[in-house]
């Protein structure tokens, strides 16, 4: 059973008392002033009674109603309300000449307003009644984008408009009341067809009157009304008037106009240009122009909207830094047994389930936007290796890499096969970072090998653009004060490239492996779970360390890369996309803290910023206290998402081996963390700002650290000691100043970063240099 008629009625009298119809009515009293209603007619004085009802007709035929209802809504995205109205208000305004004319619309009103209450099967009279005013343009695709948007405007199907003008106090009410009312009534009822034309139908239209409905000395429904339904096939438009006030040849020839004007419109429709309009894309905020100025035909785009915060970053750097190829992501491996045709249609299948690897980005707009294609065919090479020298196959993957993509046109990834034996090949998948996070290109590639064995995938239950559509719902107020406490914790940017203040000057990146054996990785796991924290949380806290002991700075951040998929968005786990972000974690470690409490420190840190994990970092910069600029030079990334394990789910006959993934932020310095049954921690460094010895360096330092904390749980942090022999940073001074004057600099630069350690004792450069 559904809800009652009565507790509908009580909603809707409640509805009248809410601050939401407040916009509301704003929107009806701009939208219906100075509406000029008036039509004319034949005998103005003439009475309009039920009695005096005639009515004339509008027809199209069976092949014309078939194109109105199957095929020229498709030309612009509309239903056939739209086209209907289009005509309509065309042939009104060139009849009244009038640049508009007011539409009175009747609605079924069992609209969705109110959470637990259900009509679908509740028998009682919900119908609404509201005003629009249209506004047709010269020409044709432009009215009918222009009356489409006019109507997509009307606030919740215009049930508001009767709630305010009779159930609303009287302040409410009465401006509505006096506003210009329409002369005339349209309701298209829709296709009759499917209810009656099976041979087992339980019930057959009768052509026999039904009797009088209506007494005779009552007034007309409007001077006008147009009523219409589709039946045995064909579209129907019947007008009612009254014959005192028109003399019926006046309405038929209006009936006869108005079948020409719904012609022509279609034959636009069915062979003219496609196009879209603003409310086709509600999340984009884009106006007919811009829409018009997109590179991508209107036909081809299935969805704008905007960026999430990390695409947002990815877009700027990727277009700043174009020959730097960051963010472009490449993973090669050795394949056999592969069926290429198969492998093919799998991958293509995949571009085509999901709307996000159709997605292309634009940023010459006012905003940065994705575009999502609905149509994009995979870039798929296969070529014969076999033949080539050694170091070819490397060659020919930098050169991909380098070649990058045009981010406006999709899809932002490719596949090649390279032939390296008889039933062996080398596939590189190379794709920019701005689709999709490490899970998600995991999860992409067991969906390409479960389509490739055959097997059948679920439907489907959510898509990226719910994702970005969530991100607009977030308290922006509230993130921001969370932040602001964070960002207090924080004197200055940690740089930890500025402190070495080393002359690396090399060019490109390049990567520094340590490897924390398995005893010493079954050590740290076994002291996390002892102290209820995760093995991220101790590697963010040893490398918190690192960046205090090298930059002296008594507070420090880096950013950490988090997953950022919300716990309420339905099937999130699920989608394909960019979900990530990176944010810093802000910390001050004292010495005289114990290694446990330190690491529950760190840990409550990561657990609190979990509500605001979708915080854009360009935000968080702009919160700071440092004028927007980059908090931090180094980022450390956790992956729990290993490539190998979606291969290994390779179907029987094809087998994957030597596997390599290669990524590259902007950052300076980003620390690559892999757990299995070692840890691996791989220091992907700017060569410009890095040198070879100076990662290795910190990595062992990282790794002293790391161990540290198993070996020493109690200790305090300001006993945990480095190898024998580091300094602090390694540096290359100056000749022209004496040691006195060098230090009084670096005090005036950072009053408050650490200086001298002993113990649990700690001296900033500030209170140094005033005591010398």
């Amino acid at each position: 059973k559904t809800s009652s008629l009565k507790t509908w009625a009580e909603h809707v009298q409640a509805y009248a008392r809410r601050d939401v119809l407040l916009a509301e009515r704003e929107y009806w009293l701009d939208a219906l002033k100075g509406a000029d209603q008036s039509l004319p007619r034949d005998n103005p004085g003439g009475t309009q009674r039920n009695r005096d009802a005639a009515h004339a007709s509008s027809w199209l035929s069976r092949d014309l109603t078939r194109q109105l209802l199957k095929v020229a809504p498709a030309a612009y995205r509309t239903q056939v309300n739209d086209l209907l109205l289009t005509a309509l208000a065309q042939v009104l305004c060139e009849w009244s000449r009038q640049p508009s004319v007011l539409i009175q619309l009747e609605g079924h009103g069992r609209e969705d307003l109110f959470d637990g209450l259900d009509l679908s099967r509740t028998v009682g009279w919900f119908s609404s009644l509201f005003p629009v005013r249209l506004t047709p343009q010269r020409a044709l695709a432009a009215s009918l984008c222009a009356i489409k948007e006019q109507l997509r405007a009307v606030p919740n199907k215009g049930i508001g408009y009767g709630v305010l003008r009779y159930l609303s106090e009287p302040s409410f009410a009465h401006p509505i009341a006096a506003l210009p009312e329409a002369q005339i009534t349209f309701n298209y009822l829709g296709q009759f067809d499917g209810s009656f034309d099976s041979e087992g139908a339980l019930w057959l239209p009768c052509a026999d009157s039904a009797g009088v409905a209506l007494h005779e000395d009552g007034p007309l429904a409007n001077s006008l009304s147009l009523t219409g339904q589709v039946f045995d096939g064909q579209l129907q438009m019947n007008w009612t008037f009254s014959r005192e006030q028109y003399q019926p040849s006046t309405i038929d020839a209006l009936a006869r106009r108005y079948e020409q004007a719904l012609i022509t419109l279609i034959e636009h429709c069915v062979t003219g240009p496609q196009g879209v309009t603003p409310s086709d894309f509600p999340l984009a905020r884009l106006s007919q122009s811009q829409l018009d100025r997109l590179p991508v035909p209107a036909g081809n785009i299935q969805d704008i909207y905007p960026l999430a915060p990390m695409q947002q970053g990815m877009l700027f750097h990727t277009l700043f830094e174009q020959d730097a190829g960051n963010y472009i992501n490449q993973l090669r491996v050795t394949v056999s047994g592969l069926d290429v045709p198969r492998f093919r249609a799998a991958w293509q299948a995949a571009v085509d389930g999901h709307e996000v690897l159709r997605s292309g980005f634009i940023s010459h707009a006012e905003q940065s936007l994705q575009v999502v294609q609905r149509q994009a065919n995979l870039p798929f090479v296969v070529l014969d290796a076999r033949n080539q020298p050694q170091g070819w196959l490397d060659d020919w993957a930098l050169a991909d890499r380098r070649q990058g993509f045009e981010l406006a046109h999709a899809p932002l990834l490719r596949v090649a096969l390279l032939q390296t034996g008889e039933d062996r090949y080398h596939l590189i998948f190379t794709s920019h970072h701005i689709l999709m996070d490490g899970w998600s290109s995991s999860r992409l590639l067991g969906e390409v090998l479960q389509r490739y064995s055959g097997q059948a995938l679920p439907k489907q239950a959510g898509r990226y653009r719910d994702y970005i559509e969530w991100l607009g719902t977030q308290d922006v107020d509230l993130s921001e004060r969370f932040w602001s406490g964070q960002l207090a914790e924080l004197d200055e940017p940690t740089r930890l490239a500025q402190s070495l203040k080393s002359s690396a000057g090399g060019q490109g990146y390049a990567d520094y492996v340590q490897l924390i054996d398995a005893d010493g990785t079954r050590r740290l796991s076994e002291f996390a779970r002892e102290q209820r924290v995760t093995l991220n949380t101790l590697v963010q806290s040893a490398w918190l360390l690192v960046l205090q002991r090298y930059t002296g700075q008594s507070s420090v951040t880096f950013g950490a890369t988090v997953a950022g998929r919300p716990a309420d968005l339905p099937d999130v786990e699920e989608l394909l996309g960019l979900f990530i972000n990176t944010l810093p974690v802000i910390a001050s470690p004292r010495p005289e803290q114990s290694v446990a409490d330190w690491v529950q420190q760190v840990q409550a840190k990561n657990l609190a910023l979990r509500e605001h994990e979708h915080t854009p970092l360009y935000d968080i910069q702009r919160w700071a206290r440092t004028g927007g600029e980059a908090l931090f030079d180094s980022i450390v990334v956790f992956e729990n998402y290993p490539m190998s394990e979606a291969l290994q789910r390779a179907p029987d006959g094809l087998t994957f081996s030597d596997l390599c993934n290669q990524e590259q932020a902007h950052y300076p310095l980003t620390l690559v963390v892999e757990a299995g049954d070692v840890l691996s921690v791989r220091f992907s460094y700017d060569r410009q700002h890095f040198s070879a010895q100076a990662i290795a360096q910190m990595a062992a330092h990282f790794d002293h650290l790391l161990q540290s904390f198993t070996a020493e749980p109690s200790a305090c942090l300001g006993e945990l000691s480095l190898p024998t022999g580091w300094t602090q940073a390694v540096q290359v001074w100056p000749t022209a100043q004496c040691a006195h004057q060098r230090f009084e600099a670096q005090a005036a630069k950072a009053p408050h970063a650490i200086a001298l350690t002993l113990g649990t004792e700690q001296l900033t450069y500030d209170r140094l240099n005033r005591r010398a």
